[in-house]
């Protein structure tokens, strides 16, 4: 399954869904602002139609992202708590060397694990 978030709006961000062996990848691409935080949350922890957040096995493809910010970093810090709790997992996969940075200045990537690749992050 693939959707694509923001056709017809800012080129800023886009992002596509896929699920790989029941493990949920969000490939995000564009900058992670203010602006898009309740898109990207969404896109992460979607909601169902009874109000159920979905599988939360989830592998974030940061390898599009040009851009995270601190409001950015919240997301996915909220994501990881909201996965660690239902007894699943965030894991961040591809990052570039700007966003790289920014993961490690905050020390996220000692709360979250962070792989070179998608292929990496879908290893149990």
């Amino acid at each position: 399954m693939t959707d694509i978030y923001g056709a017809g709006r800012s080129e800023r961000l886009s992002i596509e869904h896929s699920t790989v062996d029941g493990i949920r990848v969000v490939t995000l691409r564009g900058e992670i602002d203010h602006d898009v935080k309740d898109t990207v949350h969404e896109a992460l922890l979607p909601r169902d139609s009874s109000g159920n957040d979905q599988a939360p096995r989830i592998v974030a493809d940061l390898s599009g992202v040009t851009f995270i910010d601190s409001t950015g970093i919240n997301v996915l810090i909220h994501v990881h708590q909201y996965a660690s709790a239902a007894e699943g997992w965030l894991r961040l996969a591809a990052a570039r060397e700007p966003v790289t940075r920014v993961i490690e200045l905050i020390g996220l990537n000692v709360v979250v694990a962070c792989h070179d690749t998608v292929e990496q992050a879908l290893v149990p």
